[in-house]
């Protein structure tokens, strides 16, 4: 684990808020040099405490786009079961997130389709024809209320 400083974190909120920020944008906010910004985060990058810069699109705004929230177990715990199916999941375009969790389904999963026809062929694919899944339940996002990537650095209580 990379321990950061307060500097270090200043930015890394900063970044999180507004990654179009320039160095010189982030150095006037945090009181160092723009080159000293520049180190801090090239060495985040390098770290692995940034991972990417990425624009986030709503689907909303994109005709016939469904987010959808699948719920899945596997037939059993066997890490190289696990590990396919990670592994499947990680390599499909509509997977946006996805949670390895406790409770009633080994999966939580995001994903984001253009229609119907494709959400069903995604289906066909990676739960019912899939041998190392059990189970799996389906919801269709009515509306989102928060999206967000963040982590919570400098909030408040």
């Amino acid at each position: 684990m990379t321990r950061l400083d307060a500097k270090s974190l200043q930015i890394l909120d900063l970044l999180q808020s507004d990654a179009t920020l320039t160095s010189a944008e982030i150095a006037e906010r945090v009181a160092l040099s723009p080159t000293a910004c520049q180190r801090r985060i090239k060495r985040m990058r390098d770290d692995g405490v940034i991972l990417r810069d990425t624009v986030v699109v709503d689907p909303a705004e994109l005709d016939g786009y469904m987010t959808l929230i699948v719920q899945a177990s596997l037939v059993r715990g066997q890490s190289d079961i696990v590990g396919g199916f990670k592994k499947e999941l990680r390599e499909a375009p509509q997977v946006q997130q996805c949670y390895y969790v406790t409770g009633d389904y080994s999966f939580v999963i995001v994903i984001i389709v253009r229609n119907v026809p494709e959400y069903e062929r995604f289906i066909q694919r990676m739960f019912l024809e899939n041998p190392r899944v059990l189970r799996f339940q389906t919801s269709l996002v009515m509306g989102r209320v928060k999206m967000g990537l963040q982590v919570p650095i400098n909030s408040v209580g």
